[in-house]
């Protein structure tokens, strides 16, 4: 536990590091698809695609991040037009379970939710 008289934001928090690297709105989506995707691998546009309301500027940007992050992995194809693949890295492989988890925990939360509303 953190002592009162420090600030979170002054320590090295597990949580707030972790949310620094995917707490961003698009970022989760991103990788979700990535992972559930035939071979963990998806092209720029079919990214584009799935993942509703996001502008191109903002997935390439989402995209670089993730990559330098280590999270994703980009494979560039000598084609016209060029064709750009994204898979998860192994780092990235290593995020998938702690999200299901994350997944089920709000899955639990939305029903407990719902009952308790009727």
């Amino acid at each position: 536990m953190l002592p009162e008289s420090e600030n979170i934001y002054d320590t090295e928090c597990p949580i707030l590091y972790a949310m620094k690297i995917i707490g961003q709105k698009w970022k989760l989506p991103i990788l979700w698809y990535i992972a559930d995707s035939e071979n963990q691998t998806m092209r720029y546009k079919e990214l584009e695609r799935r993942v509703i309301g996001i502008t191109a500027t903002m997935l390439t940007k989402c995209l670089r991040e993730l990559e330098a992050d280590s999270l994703i992995k980009r494979k560039q194809y000598s084609t016209i037009p060029p064709t750009v693949e994204y898979s998860l890295s192994e780092r990235g492989k290593t995020l998938i379970p702690a999200l299901e988890s994350v997944y089920k925990w709000a899955e639990e939360q939305m029903s407990n939710k719902k009952i308790t509303s009727d």
